[in-house]
Protein backbone atom coordinates (compact mmCIF):
# COMPACT_ATOMS: atom_id res chain seq x y z
CA UNK A 1 0.00 0.00 0.00
CA UNK A 2 0.97 3.75 -0.61
CA UNK A 3 2.81 5.75 2.19
CA UNK A 4 1.70 8.12 3.67
CA UNK A 5 3.10 11.57 3.45
CA UNK A 6 4.84 10.99 7.17
CA UNK A 7 6.10 7.08 6.24
CA UNK A 8 6.87 8.83 2.43
CA UNK A 9 9.61 11.52 3.82
CA UNK A 10 10.96 8.85 6.28
CA UNK A 11 11.29 6.21 3.96
CA UNK A 12 12.02 7.20 0.44
CA UNK A 13 15.41 6.91 -0.10
CA UNK A 14 16.54 4.87 -2.93
CA UNK A 15 18.87 2.50 -2.75
CA UNK A 16 22.00 2.99 -5.23
CA UNK A 17 20.51 6.43 -6.46
CA UNK A 18 21.46 8.90 -3.92
CA UNK A 19 17.69 9.66 -3.39
CA UNK A 20 17.21 11.35 0.19
CA UNK A 21 13.57 12.72 -0.11
CA UNK A 22 13.03 15.91 2.43
CA UNK A 23 9.88 18.51 2.33
CA UNK A 24 11.57 21.00 0.57
CA UNK A 25 12.82 18.07 -1.97
CA UNK A 26 9.33 16.74 -2.39
CA UNK A 27 7.57 20.22 -2.96
CA UNK A 28 9.42 20.50 -6.50
CA UNK A 29 7.17 23.90 -6.48
CA UNK A 30 9.87 26.46 -8.35
CA UNK A 31 10.02 25.89 -12.32
CA UNK A 32 13.29 26.02 -13.71
CA UNK A 33 13.87 27.48 -17.15
CA UNK A 34 14.67 23.87 -18.94
CA UNK A 35 13.06 21.12 -21.13
CA UNK A 36 15.20 17.78 -21.60
CA UNK A 37 14.80 16.98 -25.19
CA UNK A 38 16.05 14.24 -26.96
CA UNK A 39 19.67 16.45 -27.63
CA UNK A 40 19.73 17.85 -24.89
CA UNK A 41 17.99 20.45 -22.58
CA UNK A 42 17.17 23.66 -23.82
CA UNK A 43 15.53 26.92 -22.12
CA UNK A 44 12.02 27.07 -21.93
CA UNK A 45 11.89 29.99 -24.27
CA UNK A 46 12.85 27.92 -27.09
CA UNK A 47 10.01 25.08 -26.96
CA UNK A 48 7.98 27.69 -29.18
CA UNK A 49 4.66 25.83 -30.96
CA UNK A 50 4.40 22.10 -29.08
CA UNK A 51 2.57 18.94 -29.84
CA UNK A 52 2.00 17.98 -26.46
CA UNK A 53 1.08 14.67 -26.89
CA UNK A 54 1.76 12.43 -29.80
CA UNK A 55 3.29 8.86 -31.24
CA UNK A 56 6.07 7.63 -33.72
CA UNK A 57 6.51 4.25 -32.93
CA UNK A 58 4.13 1.45 -31.01
CA UNK A 59 4.57 -1.70 -30.53
CA UNK A 60 0.77 -3.67 -28.90
CA UNK A 61 3.24 -6.98 -28.40
CA UNK A 62 2.77 -7.00 -24.91
CA UNK A 63 5.99 -6.52 -22.59
CA UNK A 64 6.86 -9.58 -22.26
CA UNK A 65 7.30 -10.05 -26.10
CA UNK A 66 8.35 -6.80 -27.29
CA UNK A 67 11.97 -6.35 -28.31
CA UNK A 68 14.03 -4.12 -30.81
CA UNK A 69 14.45 -6.74 -32.95
CA UNK A 70 10.71 -6.95 -34.55
CA UNK A 71 11.39 -3.74 -36.33
CA UNK A 72 13.81 -2.42 -38.80
CA UNK A 73 15.07 0.86 -37.65
CA UNK A 74 15.72 2.29 -40.64
CA UNK A 75 12.27 1.42 -42.37
CA UNK A 76 10.51 3.20 -39.44
CA UNK A 77 12.60 6.56 -39.44
CA UNK A 78 11.79 6.64 -43.14
CA UNK A 79 8.30 6.20 -43.27
CA UNK A 80 8.09 8.71 -39.78
CA UNK A 81 10.29 10.98 -41.87
CA UNK A 82 8.13 13.01 -44.28
CA UNK A 83 5.17 13.18 -41.84
CA UNK A 84 7.59 15.00 -38.75
CA UNK A 85 9.10 17.46 -41.78
CA UNK A 86 5.54 18.48 -42.46
CA UNK A 87 5.53 19.97 -38.72
CA UNK A 88 7.67 22.83 -40.31
CA UNK A 89 5.46 24.31 -42.55
CA UNK A 90 3.69 24.95 -39.79
CA UNK A 91 6.26 26.62 -37.05
CA UNK A 92 5.86 23.86 -34.91
CA UNK A 93 9.03 23.35 -33.19
CA UNK A 94 8.66 20.61 -30.48
CA UNK A 95 7.18 17.30 -30.37
CA UNK A 96 6.58 15.64 -27.10
CA UNK A 97 6.53 12.07 -28.21
CA UNK A 98 4.12 9.62 -25.17
CA UNK A 99 5.36 6.17 -26.56
CA UNK A 100 6.48 4.61 -23.39
CA UNK A 101 9.01 2.08 -22.32
CA UNK A 102 7.64 -1.83 -22.91
CA UNK A 103 5.42 -0.28 -25.62
CA UNK A 104 7.91 0.79 -28.02
CA UNK A 105 9.79 3.56 -27.42
CA UNK A 106 12.87 4.09 -29.17
CA UNK A 107 14.82 7.02 -28.37
CA UNK A 108 17.45 6.75 -31.45
CA UNK A 109 15.13 7.14 -33.84
CA UNK A 110 13.44 9.91 -32.37
CA UNK A 111 16.89 11.56 -31.98
CA UNK A 112 17.73 10.49 -35.64
CA UNK A 113 14.11 12.22 -37.03
CA UNK A 114 15.43 15.40 -34.64
CA UNK A 115 18.72 15.75 -36.28
CA UNK A 116 17.60 15.38 -39.64
CA UNK A 117 14.32 17.91 -39.10
CA UNK A 118 15.44 20.47 -36.61
CA UNK A 119 12.15 19.36 -34.59
CA UNK A 120 13.02 19.09 -30.95
CA UNK A 121 11.91 16.17 -29.53
CA UNK A 122 11.12 15.23 -25.71
CA UNK A 123 11.00 11.44 -24.47
CA UNK A 124 10.06 10.22 -21.42
CA UNK A 125 10.40 7.73 -18.61
CA UNK A 126 8.11 5.72 -16.66
CA UNK A 127 5.70 2.48 -16.95
CA UNK A 128 2.16 1.82 -18.32
CA UNK A 129 -0.13 0.21 -16.37
CA UNK A 130 -3.57 0.70 -18.61
CA UNK A 131 -4.94 -1.92 -20.88
CA UNK A 132 -5.52 -4.64 -18.32
CA UNK A 133 -1.31 -3.97 -17.08
CA UNK A 134 0.18 -5.81 -20.44
CA UNK A 135 2.96 -3.33 -20.45
CA UNK A 136 4.21 -3.23 -17.34
CA UNK A 137 7.39 -5.08 -16.91
CA UNK A 138 7.75 -8.40 -14.73
CA UNK A 139 9.90 -6.69 -12.44
CA UNK A 140 7.37 -4.63 -10.90
CA UNK A 141 5.57 -7.90 -9.51
CA UNK A 142 8.87 -7.87 -7.08
CA UNK A 143 10.39 -4.73 -6.88
CA UNK A 144 9.10 -2.30 -4.64
CA UNK A 145 7.91 1.49 -5.38
CA UNK A 146 11.54 2.55 -4.49
CA UNK A 147 13.39 -0.11 -7.17
CA UNK A 148 11.14 1.16 -9.64
CA UNK A 149 12.29 5.13 -9.01
CA UNK A 150 15.91 3.80 -8.60
CA UNK A 151 15.81 2.64 -12.41
CA UNK A 152 13.56 5.97 -13.77
CA UNK A 153 15.70 8.33 -12.10
CA UNK A 154 19.00 6.55 -13.50
CA UNK A 155 17.16 6.88 -16.97
CA UNK A 156 17.29 10.50 -15.99
CA UNK A 157 20.61 11.35 -14.75
CA UNK A 158 22.43 8.61 -17.03
CA UNK A 159 20.51 8.37 -19.72
CA UNK A 160 17.78 5.48 -21.75
CA UNK A 161 19.94 2.36 -22.79
CA UNK A 162 23.43 3.42 -23.33
CA UNK A 163 22.30 6.03 -25.48
CA UNK A 164 22.82 9.61 -23.21
CA UNK A 165 19.69 10.33 -24.44
CA UNK A 166 17.25 11.84 -21.32
CA UNK A 167 13.88 12.00 -20.86
CA UNK A 168 11.98 15.18 -20.36
CA UNK A 169 8.90 13.39 -18.16
CA UNK A 170 7.56 10.31 -16.67
CA UNK A 171 4.60 8.79 -18.49
CA UNK A 172 2.28 6.12 -17.00
CA UNK A 173 -0.99 4.86 -17.81
CA UNK A 174 -3.70 3.47 -15.03
CA UNK A 175 -7.06 2.12 -16.01
CA UNK A 176 -10.58 1.98 -13.35
CA UNK A 177 -10.61 2.15 -9.49
CA UNK A 178 -9.39 0.40 -7.42
CA UNK A 179 -6.05 0.90 -8.31
CA UNK A 180 -4.13 -2.81 -8.30
CA UNK A 181 -0.88 -2.74 -6.14
CA UNK A 182 0.87 -2.36 -9.20
CA UNK A 183 -0.80 0.72 -9.91
CA UNK A 184 0.36 1.62 -6.37
CA UNK A 185 3.58 1.28 -6.93
CA UNK A 186 4.52 2.82 -10.55
CA UNK A 187 2.41 6.21 -8.86
CA UNK A 188 4.35 5.78 -5.98
CA UNK A 189 7.19 5.56 -7.55
CA UNK A 190 6.56 8.51 -10.10
CA UNK A 191 6.12 11.04 -6.94
CA UNK A 192 9.89 9.59 -5.65
CA UNK A 193 11.43 10.14 -8.94
CA UNK A 194 9.88 13.83 -9.53
CA UNK A 195 11.59 14.26 -5.84
CA UNK A 196 14.98 13.55 -7.26
CA UNK A 197 14.62 14.68 -10.55
CA UNK A 198 11.75 17.30 -11.02
CA UNK A 199 10.51 15.45 -14.11
CA UNK A 200 6.80 15.66 -14.69
CA UNK A 201 4.18 12.89 -14.29
CA UNK A 202 1.51 12.59 -17.16
CA UNK A 203 -0.58 9.75 -16.61
CA UNK A 204 -2.54 7.72 -19.46
CA UNK A 205 -6.08 7.84 -17.63
CA UNK A 206 -8.58 5.59 -19.32
CA UNK A 207 -11.71 5.70 -17.72
CA UNK A 208 -12.27 9.45 -16.91
CA UNK A 209 -12.23 11.87 -13.68
CA UNK A 210 -12.77 9.98 -10.63
CA UNK A 211 -9.39 7.71 -11.50
CA UNK A 212 -8.08 11.06 -12.39
CA UNK A 213 -8.89 12.28 -8.66
CA UNK A 214 -7.52 9.44 -6.60
CA UNK A 215 -4.14 10.04 -8.63
CA UNK A 216 -4.05 13.88 -7.52
CA UNK A 217 -4.88 12.71 -3.76
CA UNK A 218 -2.04 10.09 -3.88
CA UNK A 219 0.16 12.56 -5.55
CA UNK A 220 -0.77 15.21 -2.69
CA UNK A 221 -0.41 12.77 0.19
CA UNK A 222 3.44 12.32 -1.16
CA UNK A 223 3.78 15.66 -1.08
CA UNK A 224 3.76 16.46 -4.85
CA UNK A 225 2.18 19.60 -6.33
CA UNK A 226 -0.11 18.76 -8.75
CA UNK A 227 1.19 21.47 -11.01
CA UNK A 228 3.76 18.40 -11.57
CA UNK A 229 0.78 16.42 -12.99
CA UNK A 230 -0.79 16.26 -16.32
CA UNK A 231 -4.32 14.57 -16.96
CA UNK A 232 -3.29 12.43 -20.19
CA UNK A 233 -7.13 11.88 -21.94
CA UNK A 234 -8.90 13.96 -20.21
CA UNK A 235 -11.63 14.18 -22.78
CA UNK A 236 -12.32 10.76 -21.64
CA UNK A 237 -14.22 12.27 -19.23
CA UNK A 238 -17.16 14.29 -20.33
CA UNK A 239 -18.63 16.25 -17.19
CA UNK A 240 -16.24 19.24 -17.08
CA UNK A 241 -17.15 19.49 -13.34
CA UNK A 242 -13.80 17.18 -12.87
CA UNK A 243 -11.79 19.44 -15.26
CA UNK A 244 -12.47 22.17 -13.25
CA UNK A 245 -11.55 20.73 -9.80
CA UNK A 246 -8.32 19.42 -11.42
CA UNK A 247 -7.13 22.49 -13.28
CA UNK A 248 -7.90 24.70 -9.71
CA UNK A 249 -6.23 22.33 -7.55
CA UNK A 250 -3.22 23.14 -10.08
CA UNK A 251 -3.03 20.01 -12.48
CA UNK A 252 -3.02 20.30 -16.02
CA UNK A 253 -5.97 18.84 -18.12
CA UNK A 254 -4.66 17.13 -21.80
CA UNK A 255 -7.17 16.88 -24.21
CA UNK A 256 -5.18 15.30 -26.73
CA UNK A 257 -7.70 13.53 -28.94
CA UNK A 258 -8.27 15.95 -31.57
CA UNK A 259 -8.96 14.94 -35.21
CA UNK A 260 -10.84 16.02 -38.71
CA UNK A 261 -14.10 14.55 -36.71
CA UNK A 262 -14.38 15.66 -32.74
CA UNK A 263 -13.78 19.68 -33.49
CA UNK A 264 -17.20 20.31 -31.75
CA UNK A 265 -16.70 18.27 -28.61
CA UNK A 266 -13.26 19.78 -28.26
CA UNK A 267 -13.99 23.29 -28.56
CA UNK A 268 -17.21 22.48 -25.53
CA UNK A 269 -14.65 21.19 -23.23
CA UNK A 270 -12.32 24.43 -23.82
CA UNK A 271 -15.42 26.86 -23.95
CA UNK A 272 -16.39 25.49 -20.31
CA UNK A 273 -12.58 25.75 -19.04
CA UNK A 274 -12.37 29.37 -20.21
CA UNK A 275 -15.58 29.86 -18.52
CA UNK A 276 -13.58 29.02 -15.40
CA UNK A 277 -10.74 30.79 -16.42
CA UNK A 278 -8.67 28.18 -16.90
CA UNK A 279 -7.59 28.35 -20.27
CA UNK A 280 -3.77 28.34 -19.03
CA UNK A 281 -3.80 25.05 -17.49
CA UNK A 282 -5.05 23.09 -20.70
CA UNK A 283 -3.05 21.24 -23.21
CA UNK A 284 -3.98 20.33 -26.50
CA UNK A 285 -3.15 17.37 -28.97
CA UNK A 286 -3.84 14.64 -31.58
CA UNK A 287 -2.48 11.06 -30.02
CA UNK A 288 -1.31 10.76 -33.99
CA UNK A 289 1.61 8.99 -35.94
CA UNK A 290 1.34 5.42 -34.56
CA UNK A 291 3.86 3.77 -36.98
CA UNK A 292 2.63 0.28 -35.21
CA UNK A 293 5.39 -2.87 -35.04
CA UNK A 294 3.96 -5.60 -36.47
CA UNK A 295 2.04 -4.27 -39.35
CA UNK A 296 3.22 -3.89 -42.51
CA UNK A 297 5.00 -1.02 -42.99
CA UNK A 298 3.58 0.18 -39.99
CA UNK A 299 0.35 -0.12 -40.73
CA UNK A 300 -1.98 3.18 -41.57
CA UNK A 301 0.20 6.10 -40.24
CA UNK A 302 -1.90 9.49 -39.16
CA UNK A 303 -0.14 12.79 -40.27
CA UNK A 304 0.23 15.51 -37.40
CA UNK A 305 -1.49 18.33 -39.58
CA UNK A 306 -4.83 18.43 -38.31
CA UNK A 307 -4.68 20.93 -35.66
CA UNK A 308 -3.17 23.40 -38.00
CA UNK A 309 -5.33 22.62 -40.99
CA UNK A 310 -8.66 22.24 -39.49
CA UNK A 311 -8.45 22.69 -35.54
CA UNK A 312 -7.39 26.21 -35.28
CA UNK A 313 -8.88 27.73 -37.67
CA UNK A 314 -12.17 26.46 -35.98
CA UNK A 315 -10.51 27.85 -32.96
CA UNK A 316 -10.49 31.43 -34.51
CA UNK A 317 -13.64 30.98 -35.49
CA UNK A 318 -15.12 30.17 -32.33
CA UNK A 319 -13.72 33.53 -31.23
CA UNK A 320 -10.56 32.50 -29.96
CA UNK A 321 -7.63 35.27 -30.35
CA UNK A 322 -4.19 34.36 -31.07
CA UNK A 323 -2.96 35.12 -27.63
CA UNK A 324 -5.28 32.15 -26.82
CA UNK A 325 -3.77 30.36 -29.16
CA UNK A 326 -0.73 31.54 -28.10
CA UNK A 327 -1.52 30.32 -23.97
CA UNK A 328 -2.39 26.91 -25.79
CA UNK A 329 0.03 25.85 -27.95
CA UNK A 330 2.96 27.76 -26.96
CA UNK A 331 3.23 29.18 -23.22
CA UNK A 332 1.34 25.90 -21.37
CA UNK A 333 3.26 23.09 -22.65
CA UNK A 334 6.33 25.19 -21.39
CA UNK A 335 5.36 25.21 -17.79
CA UNK A 336 3.53 21.85 -17.97
CA UNK A 337 7.03 20.07 -19.47
CA UNK A 338 9.47 22.28 -17.66
CA UNK A 339 11.67 20.49 -15.49
CA UNK A 340 10.87 21.52 -11.57
CA UNK A 341 13.86 22.27 -9.33
CA UNK A 342 14.17 20.02 -6.40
Amino acid sequence: MPLNRRQFILHAGVAGAGVICNISALSCNQPSQKIVTVTGPIDVSSLGLVLSHEHVIVDFIGADKVSKERYNEDEVFNTCLPFVQQLKQYECKSFIDCTPSWLGRDVTILKRLSQATGIQFVTNTGYYGAAGEKFLPGLVQTSTAKQIAALWINESKNGIDGTGIKPGFMKLGVDNLPFSDSILKILEAAAITHAETGLPIAVHTSNGGKPALEQMRLFKSWGLNPESWIWVHAQNEKDNAYHFEVGQSGGWISFDGINLNNTAEYINHLNAMKSKNLLYKVLLSQDAGWYNVGDAKGGKFRDYTSIFTSFIPALKKSGYSDEDIHLLFVKNPSVAFRVRDH
